[in-house]
């Protein structure tokens, strides 16, 4: 098994869904699990590949991460795959291949949900569940889509309903509310989600205790809505254009309220309490003195930032609720028959499970999706310098009016821009934004500046 991980280890940096860039792998193997590449003919699995998933947990980071790595393990004269999708070769004869880009693999993933069923290894239990909504083929043709940071989806095409599966590859214990939010909706009727398929969940030795098991998502399946693109794509493609995106946007915003009164009814609220405003602004202080230490530039900023975080902590809140935590214009799919569909509620990756699972604001997806219309807007200004700044920035400013004009009329509460909770949450935003491209994007830094030299000004006082 050493030479299984040394292969795992040498391979693992090079994927976008390893966590610590920059550092390879400490690794220890927790458990595996077995899948059959078809239980209705035993033959192929003796006379072909092993399918394996890997479940290893890196302790050089600090808490340990545990990740899932399906393989498909073939004599090596028998192999015929791209050479990027080629772990390695742990003993002499026998390939190691990334599992989703290998068709045995792919197809007992499907048939696992689609049919239902359990695979067992040391340890390990993956159980495959089929929704009430359900209705995959239990075979089809599989591609892997490319650009994911954090997960690898599968797409099955071919047969019957079209299919994508998300393999998780960082795993955490609990139903991951990628799951849990959508099967509500979808149980609830709402049009704005995909239908669900159906889920693997699975059991494993508890890393953190290190006595007994845990409980945890693996996969999960729902309906795919083949040529569409998402709204990140429209919106670029209408800002490029200068056409009028007013009312995609506030249909937009219209759909956003619906999944969000939808989850509101579907799980529990509650009133923020003191603890909740203190946690927040501890938060909102500590991010921004981040962002001061990694770009210098809004460090004469500070007492305005302040200054806005303040207000927002002296005026009334709403009820805290499940939200998707990671809201922009690339987590929704426009559908020509269907609208706007909002896909991916797993909350943002880099924070721990327990806190995305833990009723937010609504304003934070508000927040969050407003970002996104500068963003659009902030692309194409470094895309295209011959554009026009103040038309940019204009067609940028009536989407975000219009967004929030859908968002309020149905939620039926109100919402005015100038909220001081709204203002503050995006200013935090854009902070999380400066930090992010400063690290990773230095050339895309200006364009949260812009926002945060923007939301610092004293907004008009909210009628």
């Amino acid at each position: 098994m050493d030479s299984t991980l040394a292969c795992l280890a040498a391979w693992m940096p090079r994927q976008r869904w390893y966590a610590a860039k920059g550092r390879p792998p400490s690794l220890r193997l927790v458990s595996w699990w077995d899948l059959t590449a078809d239980p209705d003919d035993p033959a192929e699995t003796a006379g072909g590949a092993r399918i394996r998933t890997f479940l290893v947990a890196d302790e050089g980071a600090l808490p340990a991460v545990l990740y899932q790595i399906p393989v498909v393990e073939r004599a090596t004269e028998t192999v015929d795959a791209d050479p990027d999708h080629i772990i390695g070769s742990p003993a002499p004869g026998t390939t190691f291949i990334d599992g989703p880009f290998d068709p045995a693999y792919a197809n007992s993933l499907l048939r696992l949900i689609a049919r239902g069923g359990t695979a067992r290894g040391p340890q390990t239990t993956a159980i495959g569940r089929v929704a009430a909504l359900g209705g995959a083929p239990a075979e089809a043709t599989a591609r892997v889509i490319s650009g994911e940071q954090s997960n690898t989806s599968l797409i099955y095409e071919g047969v019957g309903t079209p299919v994508i599966c998300k393999v998780y590859r960082q795993l955490h214990a609990g139903l991951n509310p990628d799951i849990e939010l959508q099967e509500a909706l979808a149980r609830a009727g709402s049009p704005h989600v995909p239908r669900t398929i159906g889920s693997i969940e699975g059991t494993w030795p508890d890393l953190a205790t290190a006595h007994g098991s845990v409980r945890g998502s693996l996969a999960f399946a729902q309906e795919y809505l083949p040529g569409v693109d998402d709204a990140w794509r429209v919106a670029l493609l209408a800002a490029a254009k200068g056409e009028d995106f007013r009312d995609a946007a506030r249909a937009l915003g219209a759909a956003t309220a619906h999944v969000h009164v939808a989850l509101s009814q579907c799980f529990p609220t509650r009133t923020a309490t003191a603890a909740d405003r203190d946690a927040t602004a501890a938060t909102w202080e500590r991010r921004f003195a981040i962002a001061m230490a990694e770009v210098p530039e809004i460090a004469g900023q500070r007492d305005a930032a302040t200054a806005v975080y303040r207000r927002a902590l002296e005026v009334p809140w709403p009820p805290l609720q499940r939200i998707h935590g990671d809201y922009h214009l690339g987590q929704v799919l426009h559908s020509p028959d269907r609208g706007w569909v909002v896909v991916d509620f797993e909350g943002e990756p880099l924070r721990p499970m327990a806190e995305r699972t833990q009723p937010d604001f609504a304003l934070r997806d508000v927040a969050g999706m407003l970002r996104s219309f500068d963003y659009v807007a902030g692309s194409l200004r470094l895309d295209h310098p011959e554009r026009s700044a103040d038309a940019v920035r204009a067609w940028a400013l009536d989407a975000r009016a219009a967004f929030v004009e859908g968002y309020a009329a149905t939620s039926g509460n109100g919402l005015d821009p100038r909220h001081p909770l709204l203002a503050a949450l995006e200013l935090d935003k854009a902070v999380y934004e400066a930090i992010y491209e400063a690290r990773n994007r230095p050339t895309w830094v200006a364009i949260p500046l812009r926002a945060i030299s923007r939301l610092v000004e004293r907004p008009a006082p909210v009628a």
